[in-house]
């Protein structure tokens, strides 16, 4: 039996998850470090939430090792319940009870008496914005407030180790950016967070340490400035193009074959390259096939880079999968 490691909240090693011919969860292994904000990053379906259900006792594996806080959690799930809260990426609150009921009953599930509960949950509804629907039913309440009501409920009871599932799929700009804030003070005050997403730019922003899930599979674990470091000495300039952007991208590559080109959503390409991209030459090659460039932008690299080059997924597949969550959800 592998031998837990007192500084680290979580430690994992070999989790594997199949579910008949489909192994969902493939030999996972990695730690995270008491009051640590790491992330899960990859697209739908790469195994993010199945980890969670293993690591949080609602899913058992089929094998493999899980320490949390030096508990042994691989025969008994359970075994460290009261130190973990958990915020599942589907609403797990009752639609018949207020906000405020809901978050008292999962006070009580954890064993806090009626005064300390009842103030804990006002005080959650507060920090939340939610004091003026203390009364309403949850299921009269719109998506970005159940997913702050489902929030406050994972954090009732002060946990050491919060699990987030996918915490701001589907909901407003506005409700998405207080949990991300939320988050962020949480881990500040010393909560360890697990995080899983496939928001890039939210991963960049809250998390000190990534792991890339792809299939099952994790194929880079690193701290956040390290993985930055694999797009050093990449220069790229970005071409807003007000038309023809087809094949534009084929007539900068044979006129200039040092440098990587493609489209980007919304129109416009993109132009990379290991030495400093002059802009000139390609904005007149541009306009002499007809297109007309309302602007040339230096772009500094972001981890949505480093994921396509890690992972070989198109940034643009995570993208559709963030809008088809928009459209999934109201405000």
């Amino acid at each position: 039996m592998t031998m837990m490691n007192k500084s680290e909240a979580i430690e994992v090693s070999g989790l594997t998850k199949r579910f008949g011919q489909v192994t969902a969860v493939d030999s996972v292994t990695f730690s995270i470090h008491q009051g640590e904000l790491f992330g899960f990053l990859g697209p739908n379906g790469a195994g993010k939430t199945t980890t969670i259900n293993i690591l949080t006792g609602l899913a058992r594996p089929d094998a493999g090792e899980i320490h949390i806080s030096g508990i042994d959690c691989t025969v008994n799930p359970k075994a460290a319940q009261h130190l973990i809260g958990v915020v599942p990426d589907e609403s797990n609150l009752y639609p018949e009870l207020t906000g405020l009921e809901n978050l008292c009953f999962c006070a009580s599930l954890y064993g806090m008496r009626k005064k300390p509960r009842q103030s804990r949950a006002r005080e959650l509804l507060d920090t939340f914005g939610l004091t003026e629907a203390a009364g309403r039913k949850f299921a009269g309440y719109s998506r970005g407030m159940k997913r702050k009501l489902v929030i406050a409920a994972g954090i009732i009871h002060n946990p050491k180790i919060l699990f987030l599932d996918e915490p701001t799929t589907g909901i407003d700009v506005a409700s998405a950016r207080q949990i991300r804030q939320l988050i962020a003070d949480l881990n500040g005050a010393g909560t360890t967070i697990f995080l899983t997403t496939h928001y890039i730019e939210e991963a960049e922003r809250l998390c000190q340490r990534i792991a890339f899930i792809v299939r099952g599979r994790i194929v880079r674990i690193d701290a956040v400035e390290d993985m930055m470091r694999l797009t050093e000495g990449r220069h790229v300039v970005q071409f807003a193009v007000s038309n023809n952007v087809a094949g534009l991208c084929e007539q900068v590559a044979a006129e200039f074959p040092n440098l990587q080109c493609h489209a980007v959503t919304g129109g416009g390409i993109r132009v990379e390259s290991s030495e400093p991209v002059r802009v000139g030459p390609l904005v007149r090659l541009l306009e002499d096939h007809g297109a007309e460039v309302s602007e040339a932008r230096k772009v500094r690299p972001s981890l949505e880079d480093v994921f396509v080059e890690v992972t070989g997924i198109e940034a643009g597949a995570m993208k559709q999968e963030k809008e088809k969550a928009k459209k999934g959800g109201g405000a």
